[in-house]
């Protein structure tokens, strides 16, 4: 590749997790080619988060894709690019699905790499014409940093996760938690309802971390009912113990400065846990219904709940699955004891 002058589409859209670990790629990128443009096509809300990654990077821009603009919006998406940034030299076709698959359908490149045989689903064989090695690791970010080697990048030392936090997130996030490190974050909400605990353990969790660590429990998340709902059962558990409750009450900028005055975080398989050990908290990470070697807040695998595999045996009579398959089953989550995650909570606090 001509080092000096390569202009890189990525298309990764969405979770929000992985918009968050595509972050450490689109690092890792730009610091070891820092001439090299790269185009970021990813999903509205995630752009919110990672806007001003630019101000790190400055060969980075992202684009975001609405999905209610259809076939009709990615067309003009990538009109826009190739006016603005010139010819795609290489695609990065980082998502397994049917819309994204589409897309890069319409962005015309001369290399077009994606992940390997065994991972890939939905058409994304088809679309890609060169893959990362079947050997790369399980976790979804190892599959990331697979495409370093086509692209002639050797894998940096370290791992850095470019979100910007602008000062009045921080300014927000001090005036509700103003005693930084004295906190157990909670975001008891995944995007997905079978991955979520029963409130009323996050609230043995939560009264476990205020009389024994001497954390006040706080409690994220946004405002759709179901996470409002969630957070009014723990609170109702907990008239005798205190609780800040900034569900709905945040912004993403404000969440990710608030990941930073807790002492750690607990939460399902979700976004604001890849966010939190993206700036450096530790998370407990409640896992059965997926896998934490595949989806886990990277850094923190060490400290989630594995039920992964009894839950294949439990619930679909298998002992192995295939690299992403879920088991989103009701009463999968129940599998994790409360007294086990205490003792994670304990763990990373006591570190």
């Amino acid at each position: 590749m001509n080092a000096s002058d390569q202009h890189i589409v990525l298309l990764r859209l969405s979770a929000l997790g992985d918009c968050i670990n595509a972050s450490a790629l689109v690092h890792a990128i730009a610091t070891a080619r820092p001439s090299w443009r790269i185009s970021w096509i990813l999903g509205a809300t995630e752009a919110k988060l990672l806007a001003g990654i630019d101000a790190e990077l400055p060969g980075v821009k992202l684009y975001a894709y609405r999905k209610n603009t259809g076939v009709r919006g990615m067309r003009a998406l990538v009109q826009q690019i190739q006016s603005e940034r010139g010819s795609v030299d290489v695609l990065l076709q980082l998502q397994l699905a049917l819309r994204a698959n589409l897309l890069s359908l319409l962005i015309p490149a001369a290399r077009r790499i994606g992940f390997d045989w065994q991972r890939a689903k939905e058409g994304h064989a088809l679309v890609t014409r060169e893959r990362i090695s079947a050997n790369a690791g399980p976790h979804v970010l190892d599959a990331f940093f697979g495409v370093l080697p086509l692209l002639g990048i050797a894998a940096p030392a370290t791992m850095h996760w470019p979100i910007v936090i602008p000062a009045d997130a921080h300014a927000f996030a001090k005036a509700q938690l103003p005693d930084a490190g004295r906190y157990l974050l909670i975001s008891p909400c995944s995007s997905h309802r079978l991955r979520n605990w029963r409130a009323e353990r996050y609230a043995s969790v939560a009264k476990f971390s205020f009389e024994t660590l001497g954390l006040t429990p706080v409690l994220l998340g946004s405002s759709t009912p179901i996470e409002l709902a969630m957070a009014e059962h723990i609170r109702s558990d907990l008239k005798d113990t205190p609780i800040i409750d900034l569900v709905g009450k945040d912004t993403l900028k404000q969440l990710a400065a608030l990941m930073l005055r807790g002492k750690a975080l607990l939460s399902p398989d979700s976004g604001p846990a890849h966010l939190a050990q993206a700036l450096g908290t530790s998370v407990v990470g409640l896992y059965a219904a997926t896998d934490p070697q595949r989806s886990g807040p990277y850094r923190s695998r060490h400290t989630c709940t594995n039920f992964y595999a009894q839950a294949a045996q439990k619930f679909l009579g298998k002992s192995t699955l295939r690299w992403g398959q879920r088991v989103e089953r009701e009463g999968v989550m129940d599998l994790i004891d409360v007294e086990r995650v205490c003792q994670l909570v304990r763990r990373v606090c006591d570190a």
